[in-house]
């Protein structure tokens, strides 16, 4: 168990940028919760088909499957699965789709790690809230 009692999420980081992804992880892992790492959307979708995570947090500018195209498809499957997505130059277009998608919460990445414990806060009274 966490401190207050809290239940450690499994948050699944769909990343392609392999420092800012270990840079997730440990953060996420710090603060008492297990984490899945995927370099690429394909590999993403892949653990979420296998191992359902409790909350995913994605990149928005990779490779093809681009972090929209991941988006839509979670939604598709996952419709209430909570997504923080990760924006470092990720156009104001693609942040509204992601909003309009049903996105959870937006981190821009040089705010990443200031934002990050606030995300995960989020998350955790959501997953709390839900009875999970």
């Amino acid at each position: 168990m966490m401190p207050g009692g809290a239940t450690p999420m499994k948050i699944l980081i769909i990343e392609d940028d392999e420092n800012v992804a270990a840079l997730l992880a440990d953060a996420v892992r710090l603060q008492g919760h297990d984490t899945v790492v995927a370099g690429d959307g394909q590999k993403g979708l892949a653990v979420l088909e296998r191992d359902r995570p409790d909350a995913v947090f994605l990149d928005i500018v990779m490779p093809a499957p681009d972090g929209i195209e991941v988006l839509r498809r979670i939604r598709e499957r996952w419709r209430d699965l909570p997504v923080v997505i990760i924006s470092g130059g990720a156009s104001l277009g693609q942040i509204q789709e992601a909003e309009r998608l049903g996105v959870t919460d937006c981190v821009d990445k040089p705010l990443l790690l200031n934002q990050l414990t606030q995300a995960i806060t989020t998350l955790q009274q959501r997953e709390d809230q839900e009875g999970r």
